[in-house]
C-alpha cells in the first residue's frame, strides 16, 4: 500500500512538473510565433516599398551590423547602383532615400536573425535542463533546421533580383513566404500540443476537415504571394467582376499554357480571387458538419469562428483589391492571413488534443 501510495505521489509531482514545463514551453514559443508574424509582415512592408534589393550581399553574421559611417553608407549605395534596379527604376536618387530602403531590408533580415536566436537559445536551455520531453526533441530540432533553409531561400530570391530583372521572381517570393508560413504554422501545432483542453478530441472526420481547411489556406497564401509577386493587384480593382466579366478573356496568351498560372497577371488574380470563394465555401462546409457532428463543443465554436474569420479576410481583399492596393490595407490583408492560418492550425490542433503526457513514464508509473 505504501509503495502504491509512493507511487501515486511520484506521479502527481511529475504531472505537475511536466504541467509547468508545457506552459512555460508554450509561453515561449507564443512569443516565437509574434515575432514571426512580425518578419512576416516586415517582409511585406519591404517588398511593397521595393526594398528588397537594397542590400545586395549575403553576410549571415557581419551583415547584423548596418554602415556606421558616412563612407559606409556611399560604399553600400555603390553596390546598389551595380543592380538593374537602381539602373532602371531608381537612377539619381539620393543617399537619404537609399537609406529609407535600405533600413526596411536591414530590419526584415535583423529579425530574422533575431528569431533564430530566439529559438535555439531557449531550446538549449529547456534541452539541457531536462524540461524538453522526448516527443517535443526531433520536432524542435525540426523546426530550427527549416529556419535556417528560410535564410538561405530568402537569400535565393534576392539574389534573382540582382541581375536580368528590377524585382525578384514570384516563383521565390512565393517560396518564401510558403515556408515562413509552415514554420509559423508548426510552432503553433506544438505550442498548442501542449495546451490543456477541457474538451475531449473530436472525431477523425473531423480532424480530417480541419487539417484539410490547413491546407487549402497554404495553398490560398501560396496563391497571394504570386499575386504580390507580380503586382497584379495592381490591375483590375472591380468586384465581383474582373475586367468587366465574371469570367474575363485573354487567361491564356503566354505559352506553354501552364505559365500562365504563375506569369500571366490577369490568371494570377482570376485564380486567388477563385480559390478565396473556395477556402470560404471549405469553411463553412467545415463549421456545418463540426456542428452537425459535435453541437455545443468547442470544436464547433471554433469552426464557427473560422467561417467569420474568412468573411472579414475576404471583405478585407476585397477593400483592398477596390482601394488599387495601399501599403496600409496590403499588410493588413497579409498579415490577417498569418491570423487565419494560425487560428486554422490551433483548431486543427484542437481536434486532436493535447500531447500524450509522459509523466507516468517519468515516475515509473506501473513498474
Amino acid at each position: 500500500m505504501a509503495a502504491h501510495t509512493m507511487s501515486e505521489g511520484a506521479v502527481s509531482s511529475a504531472r505537475d512538473r511536466e504541467a509547468r514545463n508545457r506552459r512555460m514551453i508554450r509561453i515561449w514559443l507564443y512569443l516565437v510565433l509574434i515575432v514571426l508574424a512580425t518578419i512576416v509582415l516586415v517582409g511585406g512592408a519591404t517588398r511593397m516599398t521595393g526594398s528588397g534589393l537594397s542590400i545586395t550581399e549575403w553576410k549571415p553574421i557581419h551583415g547584423i551590423i548596418p554602415p556606421l559611417s558616412h563612407e559606409q553608407w556611399l560604399e553600400e549605395f555603390d553596390k546598389y547602383k551595380l543592380i538593374p534596379q537602381y539602373e532602371q527604376l531608381n537612377k539619381g536618387m539620393s543617399l537619404g532615400e537609399f537609406q529609407r530602403i535600405f533600413w526596411w531590408e536591414w530590419s526584415h533580415r535583423f529579425l530574422a536573425r533575431g528569431v533564430g536566436f530566439l529559438v535555439a537559445i531557449p531550446l538549449a536551455f529547456f534541452w539541457i535542463t531536462g524540461r524538453l520531453e522526448r516527443l517535443l526533441q526531433p520536432r524542435m530540432i525540426g523546426i530550427l533546421a527549416l529556419g535556417g533553409l528560410q535564410g538561405a531561400v530568402g537569400w535565393w530570391m534576392v539574389a534573382s533580383g540582382l541581375s536580368g530583372r528590377v524585382d525578384v521572381s514570384q516563383y521565390r517570393l512565393a517560396t518564401h513566404l510558403t515556408l515562413a508560413c509552415i514554420i509559423f504554422a508548426a510552432v503553433m501545432y506544438v505550442a498548442r500540443g501542449l495546451a490543456v483542453y477541457s474538451e475531449r478530441p473530436a472525431d477523425r472526420s473531423t480532424q480530417r476537415l480541419a487539417g484539410w481547411l490547413v491546407l487549402f489556406v497554404f495553398i490560398q497564401i501560396y496563391l497571394g504571394a504570386l499575386v504580390a509577386g507580380l503586382d497584379a493587384g495592381l490591375s483590375y480593382n472591380t468586384w465581383p467582376l474582373m475586367d468587366g466579366a465574371v469570367i474575363p478573356g485573354d487567361m491564356f496568351p503566354i505559352q506553354p499554357i501552364w505559365h500562365n498560372f504563375f506569369e500571366n497577371p490577369k490568371l494570377v488574380q482570376f485564380v486567388h480571387r477563385c480559390f478565396a470563394y473556395f477556402v470560404l465555401l471549405a469553411a463553412l462546409w467545415q463549421a456545418f458538419a463540426t456542428v452537425r457532428r459535435l453541437p455545443g463543443t468547442t470544436h464547433a465554436r471554433r469552426a464557427i469562428f473560422m467561417v467569420v474569420l474568412v468573411l472579414l479576410q475576404a471583405a478585407i481583399g476585397i477593400t483592398t483589391l477596390l482601394m488599387q492596393v495601399p501599403m496600409s490595407l496590403g499588410l493588413l490583408h497579409q498579415g490577417f492571413a498569418i491570423v487565419i492560418l494560425g487560428f486554422a492550425v490551433a483548431h486543427w490542433r484542437a481536434t486532436k488534443g493535447a500531447y500524450p503526457s509522459e509523466a507516468k513514464i517519468g515516475a515509473g508509473y506501473g513498474v
